[in-house]
C-alpha cells in the first residue's frame, strides 16, 4: 500500500459563469485548502446549455498561474489533438516558470466530437487519437529537454482514461499520475493490470499517483485500492464548494 497522502483536487469546469466568478471560485478553493485546480480542455459546456458561456483551457491556466500562489493547477485533462506536441510543451515550460513550478500536465486523446468538429479537428476513431497520444508523448518530452530555459522542474504528467491495451501501457511508460473514472470493482482490476505494463517496462508502480473523481459514497473503497487524489468538481453560474469543503475535512483527517 502506498504511502502518500490524501490530496484533493477541484476541476472548476469553464462553463456558464463569467471569468471573474471562475477566479474568484478559484482564489476562495486556494484559500480553502486545495491541493490541485484542474479546469478541462473543451470548446463548449459538457452540461446544461450546450452554447453556453464557456473558456478555453491553456489561457486560462496561465492567468491560474499568476493569480494563485500555493495550489498546483493543470488540466483534467488537455485534448491531445487540439495542439501540435511541440506547441504543447512549450505552452507547459512556460506555465510552469509563471506559477513557479505548480503545473501538472494533464493530458489525453480526446472524446468530444462536437470540439473537432466545429474547430475543424478530424475526430478519427478512438483508436487513433490513442495512436496519435503515443506518437505526442515522447515528442513532448524531447521539446521540454530542449527548451530554454527549461522547466523549473520535472513537470509531472497525468494521463487520464482507463483503457487496458494502450492508455495504461502510456501511462506505465509517461506518467507520474494516472487519472480514473471506474467505478471500484473496475479501479481494482485496472490498478492491477497498470502493475504489469509496469514490469513490462522496468518501472515500480508505486510511483504512479492514483486519481480519482471524488465521490463521497466509494472514495474510502477507492482509498483502499490505492487512490490518493480525489478531485470534486463545481461549475457555473454560481460554483458550490460544499462538497469540496467536506472531501478537504477527509482528507485532514487521514493524512494527521
Amino acid at each position: 500500500m502506498t504511502s502518500r497522502p490524501v490530496r484533493i483536487g477541484l476541476q472548476l469546469q469553464p462553463q456558464h459563469a463569467d471569468y471573474a466568478t471562475i477566479r474568484r471560485t478559484a482564489a476562495e478553493a486556494e484559500e480553502l485548502g486545495v491541493d490541485v485546480l484542474f479546469n478541462w480542455d473543451h470548446f463548449f459546456p459538457l452540461s446544461g446549455e450546450p452554447d453556453g458561456l464557456h473558456f478555453e483551457c491553456w489561457t486560462m491556466l496561465a492567468a491560474w498561474a499568476e493569480s494563485t500562489s500555493r495550489v498546483e493547477i493543470g488540466a483534467l485533462v488537455t485534448c491531445n489533438s487540439y495542439r501540435n506536441p511541440e506547441l504543447l510543451a512549450d505552452m507547459a515550460r512556460t506555465v510552469d516558470h509563471i506559477s513557479d513550478g505548480r503545473l501538472i500536465l494533464g493530458i489525453g486523446s480526446g472524446w468530444f466530437e462536437r470540439d473537432y468538429t466545429e474547430y475543424g479537428y478530424d475526430f478519427g476513431t478512438a483508436g487513433g487519437r490513442l495512436d496519435d497520444l503515443a506518437g505526442a508523448l515522447p515528442r513532448i518530452e524531447s521539446r521540454l529537454a530542449k527548451l530554454n530555459p527549461p522547466p523549473t522542474r520535472k513537470i509531472p504528467v497525468l494521463i487520464g482514461g482507463g483503457g487496458e491495451k494502450k492508455t495504461l501501457r502510456l501511462t506505465a511508460r509517461h506518467a507520474d499520475i494516472w487519472h480514473s473514472f471506474s467505478d471500484t470493482d473496475t479501479l481494482r482490476r485496472k490498478v492491477g493490470i497498470l502493475g504489469e505494463h509496469c514490469a513490462a517496462v522496468g518501472r515500480d508502480p508505486a510511483e504512479i499517483e492514483i486519481s480519482v473523481m471524488g465521490k463521497a459514497d466509494s472514495r474510502d473503497k477507492m482509498y483502499e485500492i490505492g487512490a490518493r487524489l480525489f478531485t470534486v468538481h463545481a461549475g457555473g453560474p454560481a460554483p458550490d464548494l460544499s462538497e469540496l469543503r467536506e472531501f478537504l475535512t477527509w482528507r485532514d483527517k487521514l493524512n494527521a
